[in-house]
């Protein structure tokens, strides 16, 4: 027997000896998984999905409609069944004719069928085509439901979706080609390897599966992502505010301080020097200050959104005017940041406190009476489980928010990582975007509250005026002059809704800007990318359609467009200020505490 036979298999082989060691492995690993299951925390039911009165809604309108529409239910029905009979039998005859071959496949291309197998091997392009087509039975199905409202009618058909997407063969071994062929080339090491990523995800999340979307060893906040020079000058029990240092010997006047989300953090604008926001501004000249927002535990269960415009916003600003020794600063709030930066504007300018010259909102949401693809996970039956777990942690915990934005897009950030992971044994792969994705933050349990009742499902700022310290505030009292940057396809705040909520504002000086692609590649899109492109309209019309429809577009970033509106409106150049500089104490080097510090919960 030769070595390549040897090591392929036999009875004293090498392949012999590797497949004892993977049995063994795999009894270690299952133990391992057992043990880790038995960890699994208790999910309120009411977080696992839609209530009951959801079903019942749908079943009530699916029944109804039989009684009063036969004819049309039926020939949904016999649709389906000629289509899938018609395959079936294409099928039989392309073999019965001695072709080892599929039948011509027609049914819709689906990037989760792109290897060459499910096109080219009968058994697999016919999994694949009788699975489209039931897809689209079922969706029909649905869409086609008279006796909902459009809300009811958006979360059956989201949900609907989701089961679709579940069943999907490229999801399970046994109807998986690539998976197989993976398993026989590597004689079922993939699936040991495999078994050891779910065992290790599982683990690492207290017995639930939350798949690793990127190698967590691969990055280090302050080593190799999140490096731009600068220095933490303020800290509070809130946050930390980064001065940058600066990279030109001239800077503008006016200094500008951006207030990131505290659902993520902050280095989302700063992963690599080459997409870096945070870099690239600072290279166009400007002093800059980030916010750095701490990462809360159970302590904080009673700070509100009050607090964080307290003593978040209007302390960061104060504290950039004094360093800076400006009257004035410029101002970017990013997603829930720029939400709440909304609401801050709104109390200055109740309160005749002229601090922000100009402002800038990234993908941020101010009127929710459209909630986008998100508004699925915000009725009551979801919030009011959110209320009670949160009213036994005292904060609403990072595992929830991650689940959920991630079955927002569950092909992408669930079942095709999870393929490569666990069917594949491949490890995930070293992407800062999708290590930052997975470093999560928790939100105080009164906060979380005030902005899923108040703002999500009661929408007070454009509705009648939310309560901010002291003061009733609305979307109108919004006046100082503002750019705001959507993106096209962003799934959590829909570009639409943010057009909208911006046209509503009082400020005489407006200007909005379209990217592409969707909440996060649309915004870190650097112009040495020269990737995605935008749209800008200097006329209002009533509906965002019309905007589009009437704007111009232009290849590459947004990020010129934006800082020669910014430039406008930040004054003369004077000498570059230093981080320290006037006596400042300088507490930590970027990117500071906050950034890693691990919260008890």
């Amino acid at each position: 027997m030769t070595t390549h036979d040897s090591a392929k298999g036999g009875p004293d082989g090498a392949g012999s000896a590797l497949l004892e060691a993977n049995l063994a492995k795999v009894e270690e690993l299952s133990a391992r998984l057992v043990a880790a299951l038995s960890n699994k925390r208790q999910v309120p039911g009411s977080l696992q999905g839609p209530g009951q009165d959801l079903f019942q809604k749908a079943a009530a309108a699916y029944v109804a409609e039989m009684m009063a529409n036969p004819s049309k239910m039926m020939e949904q029905q016999v649709g389906f069944w000629a289509k899938s009979m018609k395959h079936y039998l294409e099928a039989q005859q392309t073999l019965a004719s001695g072709k080892l071959a599929p039948p011509p496949d027609t049914g819709p291309s689906d990037k989760r069928f792109s290897n060459p197998m499910w096109d080219t091997h009968p058994y697999f392009n016919y999994l694949k085509q009788q699975y489209l087509l039931s897809s689209e039975a079922v969706r029909d199905a649905v869409t086609s439901l008279d006796g909902l409202d459009p809300a009811d009618r958006k979360r059956v058909t989201y949900f609907t979706q989701q089961i679709v997407d579940m069943f999907s063969p490229t999801n399970f071994l046994g109807t998986n080609p690539e998976a197989l062929a993976r398993a026989v080339e590597t004689e079922g090491q993939s699936l040991v390897d495999g078994l050891e990523n779910l065992v290790r995800d599982i683990e690492a999340s207290d017995g639930e599966l939350l798949v690793s979307l990127a190698d967590k060893e691969a990055f280090k906040v302050g080593e190799n992502i999140g490096t731009s020079e600068g220095s933490v000058v303020f800290r509070n029990e809130m946050f930390e505010l980064i001065q940058y240092a600066p990279k030109t010997e001239k800077v503008r006047k006016t200094p500008l301080l951006i207030f990131p989300p505290w659902i993520n953090k902050f280095y989302i604008l700063d992963l690599k020097p080459k997409n870096s926001l945070v870099n690239w501004i600072v290279e166009q000249g400007y002093t800059l200050f980030v916010v750095s927002w701490v990462n809360p535990d159970a302590s904080f269960a009673d700070t509100g959104l009050g607090d964080y415009i307290e003593k978040g916003y209007l302390t960061a600003i104060e504290e950039a005017k004094a360093i800076t020794g400006q009257d004035q600063v410029n101002v970017v709030g990013y997603c829930i940041g720029g939400t709440t930066l909304s609401l801050t504007l709104a109390l200055l300018e109740k309160r005749g406190d002229t601090s922000v010259k100009a402002a800038t909102f990234f993908t941020t949401l101010t009127d929710f009476s459209d909630q986008g693809e998100v508004g699925v996970f915000l009725n009551d039956d979801f919030v009011d489980g959110l209320e009670q777990e949160v009213s036994k942690t005292g904060v609403l915990e990072s595992f929830y928010m991650s689940r959920t934005f991630s079955y927002l897009r569950s092909n992408d950030l669930i079942y095709k990582p999870a393929i490569r992971s666990y069917m594949m044994g491949e490890a995930p792969p070293a992407f800062d975007l999708l290590f930052w994705n997975g470093d999560g933050t928790n939100l105080p349990a009164t906060m979380a509250m005030e902005y899923l009742r108040g703002l999500c499902q009661e929408n007070r700022f454009a509705d009648g005026g939310f309560p901010v310290l002291g003061e009733t505030v609305n979307i109108t009292d919004v006046k100082v002059p503002l750019c705001a940057i959507a993106c096209e396809t962003d799934h959590i705040a829909a570009w639409r809704s943010s057009y909208d909520g911006v046209r509503q504002m009082g400020s005489r000086s407006k200007t909005f800007i379209l990217s592409e692609s969707g909440h996060i590649a649309g915004i870190v899109n650097p112009p040495s990318k020269k990737k995605y492109g935008h749209y800008t309209n200097t006329a209002w019309p009533q509906e965002a359609a019309a905007w589009q429809e009437g704007a111009d577009f232009t290849e590459g970033s947004w990020w010129p467009t934006w800082e020669a509106w910014l430039r406008k409106r930040s004054g003369t150049l004077v000498k570059a200020r230093k981080p320290g500089e006037g006596g400042r104490d300088i507490l930590a080097p970027a990117p500071g505490t906050y950034v890693t510090a691990v919260p008890k919960v």
